[in-house]
């Protein structure tokens, strides 16, 4: 029987993971929902995070899905070990995948990894904890950077608004030399341009490009559901579209339809 892969972010972020899944699963079918009327998650407790991501989980299921990717760097850091206890699908997160590849990286330089993602991700420890897991001798500096989310999901990728902020985070880090540089939120690929000029030396590491790939290694294409993508969010449906279009480099994600998720 055929996969239906369920994709969900607190917004827009997951979108980079999305676009990965288009590029590696041409013309599959796949579910987004993007929780716009909830975002951010970072600035949230664990237990509503748990409480979203239970939620949203819910409704991908609800919708067909049979396998899940949390392209969310704080569900991923904070509920993702709650949503594989609670449901019977497989479910892939974003850090796992991301610190095997930085740890990949970091191996052939100097040790050194740099995380960077929301302040609920870098409160958990989830990313340094996959690491040190992998390579205990890994140097793992992390970031909190809660002004990244609402920069991209308000447009802001580049120009003055982008770089202050990038530079006011990230500028304590550039002596640390990191080999891997782990963009821990699937908002941040949208600054990566920013974040790597402040950060020349480093591999940025997409979290939703790895998290695909993981998925890429459990389905074989011709075991993915045929059929274009469904968007759904949970809050203004046409700001969303007019942004993912950008964001996903097309003229039209199609129909993005809004749904009730407290309902969930």
């Amino acid at each position: 029987m055929a996969t239906t892969v369920g994709i969900f972010d607190s917004g827009l972020g997951g979108l980079t993971a999305a676009a990965e899944f288009e590029k590696l699963f041409d013309n599959k079918k796949y579910i987004y929902f993007g929780d716009t009327a909830r975002v951010p998650y970072g600035t949230k407790s664990a237990d509503t995070i748990c409480r979203y991501a239970t939620q949203d989980t819910r409704f991908l299921l609800d919708k067909g899905a049979s396998l899940i990717i949390v392209a969310c760097g704080t569900v991923s850091a904070n509920a993702i070990d709650h949503l594989k206890r609670n449901f019977d699908v497989p479910i892939i997160g974003v850090v796992e995948p991301a610190a095997k590849k930085a740890v990949e990286l970091a191996l052939c330089g100097k040790g050194r990894v740099t995380v960077l993602g929301t302040s609920a991700t870098v409160k958990s420890g989830a990313y340094e904890r996959a690491i040190k897991k992998l390579d205990a001798s890994i140097e793992v500096r992390s970031v909190a950077c809660p002004m990244f989310v609402p920069l991209v999901e308000n447009g802001y990728t580049s120009g003055e608004a982008a770089e202050l902020f990038v530079k006011e985070y990230l500028q304590p880090t550039v002596d640390f030399e990191a080999d891997a540089v782990i963009l821990g939120c699937t908002h941040y690929p949208h600054l990566s341009g920013v974040i790597g000029s402040v950060l020349q030396g480093s591999t940025l590491v997409n979290s939703g490009k790895e998290a695909v790939i993981a998925a890429s290694y459990l389905l074989g294409n011709d075991s993915v559901s045929v059929g274009g993508p469904e968007f759904y969010v949970s809050d203004a449906p046409e700001s969303f579209e007019r942004l993912a279009s950008i964001f996903m480099q097309k003229d039209a994600v199609g129909q993005v339809n809004c749904i009730d998720i407290e309902s969930y």
